[in-house]
């Protein structure tokens, strides 16, 4: 199961980069502008509902996952927006979310 931490902080320092697989970035709009409060959801390479984190105020957004087919879906006022994103292994991946 894959949970987050509280936005806006940083990573525990428990947090071992070289075991974990951590999927972060942030919702932008169209102009690459941040949407802050949207819903990013995480869904499985079936399309399963695995987690789900609201959004900072500047639209950043953190997952805990494993490695493999990730969707990242957002869901604001703005719009919605997907991204697939596939990382195999572990360490941080970043991503922007385009909503509209």
């Amino acid at each position: 199961m894959c949970t987050a931490p509280k936005q806006g902080q940083t990573l525990p320092a428990s947090i071992d980069l070289e075991k974990e697989t951590v999927i972060t970035g942030r919702v932008v709009d169209g102009s690459g502008q941040p949407v802050g409060g949207a819903f990013v959801r995480l869904l499985d390479s079936q399309d399963q509902f695995t987690g789900e984190v609201v959004a900072s105020a500047t639209g950043d957004f953190l997952f805990f996952a494993a490695p493999g087919s990730w969707t990242v879906r957002a869901v604001s006022a703005v719009g919605c927006g997907d991204l697939v994103i596939a990382p195999r292994g572990a360490g941080i991946h970043e991503v922007d979310v385009k909503v509209g």
